[in-house]
């Protein structure tokens, strides 16, 4: 199971705390997944290369994502270490990814949820790389406001890459996809 993170609503759609969302959004759209609403989340079942894939988007706030997390993965049978979470990371540049397994939440509220409803930090994180506030920025006033302009030509970039590195994960496993993606990348 695949989860990206982000707020409902149009008001955050293209926010950098959505960028989850966003990914999840988008590798439903090139592996052909119809995302389908439910009364807790937009869903998508498929096969990935032959694997059993299932897309969510949490239809809840962003730090009560647990919430609708835990269900989910009882109800489609999912063990923790077959959960992928797409979020966004302050700790790491803009435009950079980083595929973890485990750990705890880097003070993400999101992923703090989850592990409190799942009750296991035992799952595979995709983090991608937001950047940090300017001095004297609010962090909650950073991750809720768009990507500047300057930023826009990257994003394509990032999300096919994120895109990329799920597909790995879900084809290839954890080991050959940290390898794979958690390289530096050239200046």
């Amino acid at each position: 199971m695949i989860v990206g993170l982000g707020n409902q609503g149009s008001t955050y759609a293209d926010t950098r705390h959505n960028i989850g969302w966003n990914v999840v959004a988008m590798a439903a759209s090139q592996w052909s997944l119809d995302l389908s609403p439910s009364s807790t989340a937009y869903l998508g079942q498929g096969r990935l290369e032959g694997q059993p894939v299932v897309l969510a988007l949490p239809l809840t706030w962003m730090n009560l994502s647990g919430e609708i997390v835990e269900p989910l993965v009882r109800t489609f049978e999912i063990d923790s270490d077959h959960l992928i979470v797409v979020h966004d990371d302050l700790d790491l540049p803009f435009g950079r990814l980083r595929v973890k397994f485990g750990g705890g939440t880097g003070g993400h509220r999101g992923l703090k949820s989850i592990i409190m409803h799942l009750q296991t930090e035992n799952f595979f994180r995709l983090k991608v790389g937001i950047g940090r506030p300017e001095p004297g920025q609010e962090t909650a006033d950073f991750v809720l406001a768009p990507f500047k302009d300057s930023e826009l030509p990257t994003m394509d970039t990032l999300i096919n890459r994120s895109i990329q590195a799920l597909h790995s994960l879900v084809v290839d496993g954890g080991a050959a996809t940290m390898n794979r993606f958690n390289q530096r990348e050239p200046e």
